[in-house]
């Protein structure tokens, strides 16, 4: 089992405050610290959470999907100087997940010990990803991991091809 105790956000005992920064321009909804407190938190979990809690639960505050994806897609590509993606449009590489909002939901965290010399980690399973694509492959069906892996090393700022420019 787990005690959950939120230590930052939490002030009033919910998110309420929260709802004016989901809402501004200048909010960039992007977490991760690498890996390095996998065993005390699970940064994979936060794209889901907003969809989940911001989106399709919420009965006050809420934000689009819209809103939501974009943040997600679009703005943090563009923090990250990763040009040359989110949005679907010629020339930009597409990684695509098929979501499906009424089943939308988080699972409970689980602790794995499958890191060298038996290290722990968290680890968070999601309902409601029929499936994420990558490259035009299937990496994942149902929430489960395919054999395929197009993915690869990203070094530096992504440009978005010339056939952006041939349009």
């Amino acid at each position: 089992g787990f005690i959950y105790l939120p230590l930052l956000n939490y002030i009033d005992g919910n998110l309420d405050f929260l709802e004016t920064l989901q809402q501004a321009d200048d909010t960039v909804n992007s977490l991760s610290d690498g890996g390095a407190h996998c065993g005390t938190i699970c940064d994979a979990a936060s794209p889901t959470f907003m969809l989940e809690y911001w989106v399709k639960n919420r009965d006050r505050g809420t934000i689009s999907l819209e809103h939501a994806i974009k943040r997600q897609c679009y703005d943090t590509a563009r923090l990250y100087g990763l040009n040359d993606r989110g949005l679907l449009k010629p020339g930009y590489l597409a990684d695509v997940n098929v979501i499906d909002m009424d089943r939308i939901k988080l699972g409970k965290p689980w602790l794995a010990f499958d890191l060298p010399a038996g290290g722990k980690r968290l680890l968070q399973k999601a309902d409601g990803y029929d499936y994420t694509i990558k490259s035009g492959q299937v990496t994942f069906k149902d929430g489960v991991v395919t054999d395929k892996r197009p993915g690869g090393l990203i070094r530096g700022p992504q440009q978005v091809e010339m056939l952006e420019a041939a349009e």
